[in-house]
C-alpha cells in the first residue's frame, strides 16, 4: 500500500526545484497533487509528465504574495480533487546583500513571500487539514538556524517560519494536525538564479561546490518519509546537519569558523 494513496497533497512554488520533485514523490506515492506557482508553463509541462504516469493533478497559477489566490487555489484543488490533506509551503526565494547595500524594501519583498506567503497557504489549507488530521509541511532552512554574512534577508525570513512552524505544532496537534519543518542545506534547485527582485536569470552561476550539492530528487525523498512519518522537522544533507549541530552546541565556534574562513552568502545574480 503507498503511504499517500488517496490523499490529496497541495504544494506552492512547484514549477521548479524540490516543489516539482515533491510533486513527483508524492504522485508516485499514490497521492493526488495540486500544483501552484507563477510559472504556469511550467506546471503544465509536470502535469502532462505526472498524468501520463497516471496521477490525479489540477494546476493553478498563483502568487503566494497577492491576498485571496492561496484560497482561490485550494478551493480550486478541493473542487477537483477532494479534501486537501497535505499542504506544502514551499514557494520562496532569497534576498541576498549586505546591510548597507540593502532596503527597507528589500526586505519587506522578503519577507512577503518566505513569511506572509507561508501565512497565507496556512490559513487557506487550515480547514481542510483540521478535517483530514493532515499535515502541514513549511520549508525553512539551514539559514533558519544559522545567520550567514550577506545572507540577513533570507536568514531572517527562514528563522521567522522555524518560530511559526514550532509554535504550530503545538497549537495544532490537539486538531490532529502534524507539522513538519523542512531545513535544506544546498539544493539542486533555481534559487541562485532568482535575483533581490523575484527575476530570473537562467544562466546564472551557482557558487556552492557540486559535491555539497544534494540532487531535488533526492531530497525530495527524504521529505515525503518525514511527511509520512510526521517527523516535527527534518535538517537535509550532511553539511547541513553539520551545521546546525554545531550552532547548537557551540555557536561561538562556529561565529568564529565563519569570520576565520571568511564564509559569506551568495553574490545577487545578474548584479555587476
Amino acid at each position: 500500500m503507498k503511504p499517500f494513496a488517496g490523499e490529496v497533497v497541495f504544494i506552492t512554488g512547484a514549477s521548479s526545484g524540490i516543489g516539482a520533485a515533491l510533486a513527483r514523490r508524492f504522485a508516485r506515492e499514490g497521492a493526488a497533487v495540486a500544483l501552484t506557482a507563477r510559472r504556469v508553463e511550467r506546471l503544465h509541462e509536470l502535469a502532462t509528465e505526472l498524468t501520463t504516469a497516471g496521477a490525479r493533478v489540477v494546476v493553478t497559477p498563483c502568487d503566494v504574495t497577492v491576498d485571496e489566490e492561496v484560497e482561490r487555489a485550494m478551493a480550486r484543488a478541493r473542487q477537483a480533487l477532494g479534501r486537501v490533506s497535505v499542504v506544502v509551503a514551499n514557494a520562496g526565494f532569497g534576498v541576498v546583500g549586505r546591510v548597507d547595500r540593502l532596503t527597507l524594501e528589500d526586505y519587506r519583498r522578503q519577507f512577503e513571500t518566505n513569511v506572509f506567503g507561508v501565512l497565507r497557504t496556512v490559513y487557506a489549507g487550515l480547514d481542510d487539514l483540521k478535517l483530514t488530521h493532515g499535515r502541514l509541511v513549511i520549508l525553512g532552512s539551514v539559514s533558519g538556524h544559522v545567520g550567514f554574512p550577506g545572507g540577513s534577508a533570507y536568514s531572517m525570513s527562514k528563522f521567522s517560519v522555524r518560530a511559526l512552524a514550532q509554535a504550530l505544532d503545538g497549537e495544532l496537534a490537539p486538531d490532529g494536525v502534524s507539522v513538519t519543518l523542512i531545513s535544506p542545506g544546498f539544493i539542486n534547485s533555481e534559487i541562485h538564479q532568482v535575483d533581490n527582485r523575484g527575476i530570473h536569470h537562467p544562466d546564472a552561476r551557482r557558487h556552492a561546490p557540486t559535491w555539497l550539492v544534494m540532487s531535488a530528487d533526492r531530497a525530495a525523498a527524504i521529505i515525503v518519509r518525514a511527511v509520512a512519518r510526521r517527523r516535527r522537522e527534518v535538517v537535509i544533507t550532511v553539511h547541513g546537519k553539520l551545521t546546525v549541530g554545531i550552532q547548537r552546541l557551540a555557536p561561538g565556534l562556529l561565529a568564529w569558523l565563519m569570520r576565520r574562513f571568511g564564509v559569506r552568502g551568495r553574490p545577487e545574480p545578474g548584479r555587476a
